[in-house]
């Protein structure tokens, strides 16, 4: 990485912003992985677990709407704060309450949607101390941290065995501590003020239809792998019998695979187009998880194709932020935003969805089938706006990036 670039920002909070968004991915995800024994204890049919998993994507996807007009009125800085001190409070209420019904589960799965919500913390803290050569690099440092719901797939069903699952609420607390304690003394926000963004401007962003493709591209890319983040635990228990610490592993490789690929998505779109990536993407995504609705070749088939998706996801969420800025480089916040809800709402509606569709028919196939027809309609969808969006941005480089 170049040196001016660690010259250009503040690295201290750079580190720091990166590493909140980690943990508070980590504790987004928490419900997905321990979902087999939750679900156990409280006796919670397929759906009721859906719901469950499904209720923090939900949460984050609107609370960043929220939490990104406090950043512009009072700092990243005191939103991020105040937020990972709701998050901890209800954490800590879990662990020493306990979690008894469906209702409970919920409620703590609102709360945890604010750590879902760090998104529209971490980025604006960190980009805004660089210069705009610089800034991709930043936001794609602190976005890294969308791997912390590897930790989480890792760890927390084999804490729950060891400790039981309740427990894991008060454990994870320790983590979030000694980040908030970093995050408090080295994290500083940008200097300069920031024109706080008005329901005007969002309003006058969704009148452009393209607004709303991009919303509903996004929903397929995050939308499919946030949302296939927290249901496959249950998936992998209830295809194949693994148990919790087994279905946990499997996820982690997905989710991993996913993670990783995001900034390598960025990467090549700059090289071959985001447009052409994301084509690429959809159909991809459309077959891989087709056939995992076939159920052909037992459990380590159905790994590899869902650890190819992932990867597709993974890369298509990097395409579409490649793409963004050129679209809408003067609403750039405001999309920012928007599209993160549209991805999250995306998330909520597969997990819950795919439980739904269990209790409904006994098996996952038709949930997995419909995504599958709803990325084929987005590739449908981008095909046909392509030309357009080459055209109105002119030039054999801007065509050539888009």
């Amino acid at each position: 990485m170049e040196r001016s670039f660690w010259r250009s920002g503040h690295t201290p909070t750079l580190l720091t912003a990166f590493l909140y968004f980690d943990l508070s991915f980590m504790v987004w995800y928490l419900l997905g992985p321990l979902q087999i024994q939750i679900a156990s204890a409280l006796s919670l049919s397929t759906s009721e677990r859906g719901l469950m998993v499904a209720t923090p994507i939900l949460a984050g996807a609107l609370l960043r709407l929220v939490l990104g007009v406090f950043v512009d009125r009072i700092g990243a800085k005191r939103t991020g704060f105040f937020a990972q001190l709701i998050v901890i409070t209800a954490l800590l209420s879990a662990w020493q309450l306990g979690v008894h019904s469906m209702a409970e589960a919920l409620l703590l799965g609102v709360f945890l949607g604010f750590a879902g919500a760090a998104f529209a913390v971490a980025l604006p803290l960190a980009s805004r101390w660089y210069p705009p050569q610089h800034q991709g690099t930043a936001m794609g440092i602190a976005g890294a941290g969308n791997s912390g719901t590897v930790f989480a797939a890792l760890f927390a069903p084999v804490l729950a065995i060891m400790f039981g699952w309740q427990n894991v609420f008060g454990l994870v607390v320790i983590p979030l501590l000694f980040a908030l304690v970093l995050y408090s003394v080295f994290a500083k926000d940008a200097p300069g003020s920031v024109n706080p963004k008005s329901l005007s401007d969002y309003a006058k962003v969704l009148n452009n239809k393209d607004a709303w493709l991009f919303m509903g591209f996004y929903a397929i890319t995050f939308g499919g792998f946030s949302g296939f983040a927290s249901a496959l635990p249950g998936y992998f228990h209830d295809q194949f019998g693994f148990a919790p610490k087994m279905a946990g592993w499997y996820t982690a490789a997905c989710v991993l695979a996913g993670s990783a690929m995001r900034p390598l998505g960025g990467v090549i779109s700059d090289r071959i187009g985001g447009t052409r990536t994301l084509l690429i993407v959809y159909v991809c995504s459309a077959v891989l998880i087709g056939l995992t609705g076939l159920g052909l070749g037992g459990s380590s088939v159905a790994v590899c194709l869902f650890v190819g998706a992932m990867l597709c996801l993974g890369a298509g969420n990097g395409a579409l932020f490649q793409l963004v800025p050129q679209r809408f480089g003067k609403e750039l916040g405001v999309m920012t935003g928007l599209i993160g809800m549209a991805g999250g709402v995306g998330g909520f509606a597969l997990a819950a969805g795919l439980g739904m569709v269990k209790q409904a028919t006994g098996n996952y196939s038709l949930g997995l089938w419909l995504f599958s027809l709803l990325a084929l309609i987005a590739w449908y969808g981008l095909s046909g706006v392509k030309v357009r969006w080459r055209s109105a941005l002119g030039g054999d480089l801007a065509q050539a990036r888009i």
